[in-house]
């Protein structure tokens, strides 16, 4: 058949179903309800009252949905009376700039590792990937002492600066980079093209997908971080969202499961969106950086 190749009797990519592919369908199938499952209990554990939300043994659908839990996250306010909005204002505020600063900044450092030759360039490069082994609290110390010898607590930038210099997504990105022909980047400069030409005219519309992986690694980050908000942000009008759920999950109080329950909600679809429209970009990015 056209267009479908075959291999040891099995078609791939065949146009229409064919029983050669049953074998996939019967081991792929049930592995993707397995990983869906979580998906499902999140969700319907938002809408869930609060007698199933501590049902045993618990249940993943919700048998009365009720949406009982975000109007009591929607009129949650602390000792500060902030209204929850202005949380996830501030959180979409900050994540917003930071995946744009964080891209500008790596697409930037790639395109200088990857097509410019200095000194020390091979080395810089070895710190990078040397600083993905490090987990986030192997450096909060260090992190902390410069936020506070910057004099940024209490700022937005409190918020964006740890976030701007990401290893993997610096990898990432100079892997793709690497990638594209030097003599391209030669013809632009014999034409007077500029390095910021050369970025924006070349290297960004032919690494997307590569930046699209940055902006999810990004996003994902920044959502989800209660660092900042925890220990570099006493003003309580420039917390996050996710803060919020963190004390709530830190309290203990029983009656707030229901919170909890619409605030991790909250906190996934925003993710899961993201990923599920770029996804192909992701798949793309990988499988031209080395990582198989």
């Amino acid at each position: 058949m056209t267009g479908t190749k075959k291999f040891r009797g099995t078609k791939i990519n065949p146009r229409h179903f064919s029983r050669s592919q049953l074998p996939f369908y019967i081991i792929l199938v049930p592995l993707a309800v397995f990983m869906v499952i979580p998906v499902v209990y999140i969700i319907n554990s938002a809408f869930k009252p609060m007698a199933e939300l501590f049902a045993f043994p618990p249940t993943i659908f919700a048998k009365r949905f009720t949406l009982a839990s975000f109007r009591m996250l929607a009129s949650y306010s602390d000792m500060s009376g902030l209204p929850i909005a202005r949380y996830i204002i501030n959180s979409v505020i900050v994540v917003l700039v930071t995946v744009l600063l964080t891209i500008i900044v790596t697409v930037c450092s790639a395109y200088a590792l990857s097509k410019k030759d200095f000194k020390s360039r091979d080395m810089l490069f070895k710190i990078n990937q040397m600083a993905l082994m490090f987990v986030p609290v192997a450096v909060s110390v260090p992190r902390f002492l410069m936020i506070v010898n910057a004099g940024l607590i209490n700022s937005w930038f409190a918020h964006i600066l740890p976030f701007l210099a990401m290893p993997i997504g610096l990898f990432l990105m100079k892997q793709f980079i690497d990638q594209l022909p030097d003599s391209l980047i030669e013809s632009a400069k014999i034409d007077g093209a500029k390095d910021f030409t050369i970025i924006t005219k070349i290297v960004v519309p032919l690494t997307r997908p590569a930046i699209a992986t940055v902006a999810i690694l990004t996003f994902q980050s920044v959502w989800g971080s209660v660092e900042a908000s925890n220990f570099f942000i006493t003003n309580e009008s420039m917390k996050t969202i996710s803060y919020v759920i963190y004390q709530l999950e830190a309290a203990g109080n029983p009656l707030f499961a229901g919170m909890i329950a619409a605030g991790g909600m909250l906190m996934f679809i925003p993710n899961l969106i993201m990923f599920i429209i770029m996804q192909s970009q992701v798949m793309n990015t990988m499988a031209h950086s080395g990582i198989k």
